[in-house]
């Protein structure tokens, strides 16, 4: 089965939104996993909550170091840091680099913090479309 892996530091909101939102949407043929380098004590309250909005459901996945995943049987690795040192995996896996802002890093209102989730959330959807049309691609 093909695997793809999301990656950033801390696994707590853009890889959890990008693995939520990949199990929902991949091919049933593909396997789907997120980590970081630096892994956080638990999911970010607003992924989980931006996420519920669009009927994914990632209350119970949870944070995991990049030895909790299967790096060296990935098809693909998806890195999702913007402004932070993003994890580097050696190998033969394709890699791809998505640079998201962090939405835990968003300041202002509640309102507005929310926002940047749900924004971060709809980019990554938006690659994720994208990425699942050329990876089922007939050459």
């Amino acid at each position: 089965m093909p695997t793809v892996v999301f990656l950033c530091v801390a696994n707590a909101a853009r890889s959890q939104m990008a693995e939520g939102l990949a199990q929902a949407r991949a091919p049933k043929d593909w396997k789907v996993f997120s980590a970081g380098s630096n892994p956080a004590s638990q999911v970010s309250r607003r992924a989980t909550e931006v996420m519920r909005e669009i009927g994914i459901d990632i209350s119970q996945q949870k944070p995991k170091g990049m030895d909790e995943v299967p790096l060296g049987k990935a098809d693909v690795i998806v890195t999702l840091c913007a402004d932070e040192v993003c994890p580097v995996v050696p190998g033969n896996a394709r890699k791809l680099h998505w640079p998201f802002p962090d939405p835990a890093a968003a300041a202002g209102s509640e309102s507005e913090q929310r926002q940047a989730f749900r924004d971060v959330r709809d980019e990554i959807d938006r690659k994720l479309k994208d990425f699942w049309k050329a990876a089922t691609a007939r050459p």
